[in-house]
């Protein structure tokens, strides 16, 4: 199935006409998030890469007019106009891994008309999911202070791609490994895992299976110590790592029950079998709330390995994000309807020092000693600069994040910074609403 195809029904009406119309002026399209998400102090862009991976190689051929011809059950000739539509836009975009807060463009679009309409879908399908699960991802990062995550998603996630961004999406973040072969081969990430509980239960012996797990595995190995009583299994993988001399970058991995409590008498089994450099990993079913709790207890929780709430992100996961039309053919429009509003015409998000940011228009000078956050990535539908690597985007994050105001990190009851808006944005959203009220009547109809 064509990526094109991959789309709302109606982005394909709307270019259709546009293209019978003749209306292929240049039109701006801004992406942006309404409003963070209960528990949210902030998002982490994510997305930017693969989105423009798509519109790079976004072209209508023969078999998807075909396909929207069999969807609308018409002639294909009355499809035909939209035959070889690619996009050769301009792209302002947020770079990954860098923090941003509602209603900050994260992405602006500029191109004809019916190229930025027909894309809207999966643009906003990329970077709503991504931004979603990074945004979750990092908060577990601050919960962990310091402590290395692993990524466990991939059984968990909606779907096997969903699982090979997730993990991309931990180590933008500064996870370091995952569970998921693939993506550790396709973007470079360390590998890391340890066995099942169907493995012990296959041996029948908690001792034959550690024994015949680190004699296949003879590196460092991380055994699972509670598949029947925990207490008894951390005896055991004791007595098998000083039998087989295993130590340095050892450990055991603990998945249920009171992890603060298995984790403390665990430690002490170690430390009295002189193993100390045993690690001890938890997991199961935790997210930035789990480990925020183990960490300020004082767990001796060496690493956490978190899945199904972080790749789903469980407690938000879906952003409340749009892609608005704010610029045709050099006029600028903005929607009026209750509690959607938009603001008019392309702009730029301006970062101060303690995130102070302004949203303003694209061509204001910043203020003061504010930066820029959106660049431009691409022109004439081609990338502008190579592609973006993990590691700068993490760079990025870690920079940001160490910026951000300590209200907004807080993993309860955070305090998200709130955008100011431009005295030029403020000036030109009052004007264009009026026209529009004059024009309209849509002011008189509301106030009625």
């Amino acid at each position: 199935m064509s990526q094109v195809t991959t789309t709302d029904l109606y982005e394909v009406t709307m270019a259709l006409s546009y293209l019978r119309e003749d209306m292929r002026g240049r039109a701006a399209f801004s992406l942006f998030v309404r409003d963070l998400p209960p528990g949210r102090g902030f998002l982490v862009a994510a997305g930017l890469e693969p989105a423009l991976d798509y519109l790079s190689r976004f072209r209508v051929g023969r078999s998807d007019v075909q396909d929207f011809a069999d969807t609308l059950r018409r002639p294909v000739g009355d499809l035909e106009p939209l035959h070889g539509l690619s996009f050769d836009g301009e792209v302002r975009a947020v770079p990954e891994g860098r923090i941003v807060l509602a209603g900050e463009p994260l992405l602006e679009v500029t191109a004809p008309l019916p190229q930025a309409q027909l894309v809207e879908t999966y643009l906003l399908s990329l970077l709503c999911h991504q931004t979603a699960v990074a945004s979750k991802a990092a908060r577990c990062v601050l919960a962990a202070a310091g402590r290395p995550l692993v990524d466990f998603s991939l059984r968990r996630t909606h779907g096997p791609e969903a699982g090979g961004q997730a993990a991309r999406l931990c180590a933008l973040v500064g996870f370091a490994g995952t569970s998921n072969v693939a993506a550790a081969r396709r973007y470079g990430i360390a590998a890391a895992g340890t066995m099942a509980h169907a493995y012990v239960e296959a041996f029948g012996s908690e001792e034959r299976a550690f024994r015949a797990f680190a004699r296949t595995h003879p590196g460092p190995v991380a055994l699972l110590v509670d598949t029947y009583d925990t207490d008894r299994g951390v005896a055991t993988a004791a007595r098998v790592f000083k039998d087989l001399r295993l130590g340095p970058g050892c450990g055991i991995r603990l998945d249920s029950g009171d992890l603060g409590a298995l984790a403390r008498r665990a430690r002490t089994v170690l430390d009295g079998a002189g193993l100390e450099e045993v690690r001890i990993i938890a997991s199961g079913g935790l997210d930035e709330y789990g480990v925020d709790r183990l960490v300020r207890e004082g767990a001796p929780i060496d690493a956490y390995a978190v899945g199904t709430k972080v790749g789903t992100a469980a407690d938000a996961p879906y952003l409340d994000m749009a892609y608005k039309l704010v610029e045709y053919d050099g006029r600028p429009v903005m929607k009026l309807s209750s509690a959607k509003a938009t603001a008019p015409g392309p702009k730029q998000v301006f970062r101060g020092p303690g995130f102070r940011d302004v949203v303003g228009l694209a061509h204001e000078d910043p203020p003061g000693d504010a930066e820029p956050l959106l660049r431009t990535v691409m022109r004439g539908g081609l990338r502008t600069e190579p592609p973006d690597t993990p590691a700068a985007a993490r760079e990025r994050f870690e920079r940001d994040l160490a910026a951000l105001p300590e209200e907004a990190r807080r993993i309860e009851r955070p305090v998200p910074p709130v955008p100011a808006v431009s005295p030029r944005l403020t000036a030109l959203t009052t004007l264009v609403r009026h026209r529009i009220e004059t024009r309209t009547g849509a002011g008189r109809t509301a106030a009625g």
